[in-house]
């Protein structure tokens, strides 16, 4: 007599290997999550090591910066050059305004200031302008009007090339009308 639950050889062994593959593979996971785990911990502490040196780099930058207000608050600031209140146009060149005032002198870490104030300004003005310039709207538009001057374009040059044709044709015909006429 057989008894209805036994199972046949191979599917134990079978049954066995699937077991014993399944807890390697378990095995090797476990092992590359503990690999990615140190990693991400090694990463984590390099990136909390940067963040903190560059706290103590702004920390010094904000010091020296303050430092350096301090001491332009103390200084007696004077006003750059003070021009009279005329406009002057290009077209008054060569004309005579009256007696010249040479321009003060301003101290050289005045000049500096100014400059890189100006510098500052105007590549602020250039970055807005560009992103102005580079906007989606505007590319969509200056696409628009491309193809719009494209597609007049081509009308007028098929409108020319016709008439160009009608006139070519009339010459050739025109020989031959005097031909036909000079014959009756």
């Amino acid at each position: 007599m057989t008894n209805e639950l036994v199972l046949p050889a191979w599917l134990a062994v079978l049954i066995a290997v699937a077991v014993l593959a399944f807890a390697v593979a378990a095995f090797r996971l476990a092992r590359s999550v503990r690999q990615a785990r140190g990693h991400t911990e090694a990463l984590l502490t390099a990136a909390a090591q940067d963040a903190e040196a560059l706290r103590e780099q702004l920390a010094g930058i904000e010091a020296e910066l303050q430092e350096k207000q301090d001491v332009a608050v103390r200084k007696d600031r004077t006003p750059v050059a003070t021009v009279d209140d005329r406009e002057y146009v290009i077209t008054d060149l060569g004309q005579e305004h009256g007696p010249r005032v040479p321009a003060r002198v301003v101290p050289a870490p005045m000049f500096a200031d100014i400059l890189l104030r100006e510098s500052v300004i105007k590549t602020a003005a250039l970055a807005a302008g560009l992103r102005r310039a580079l906007s989606p709207e505007v590319r969509n538009r200056i696409r628009f009007e491309m193809k719009r001057e494209v597609k007049r374009s081509r009308k007028e040059r098929k409108l020319m090339l016709r008439a160009a044709r009608r006139d070519l044709e009339s010459r050739q015909r025109e020989p031959l009308r005097a031909d036909a006429e000079a014959s009756s």
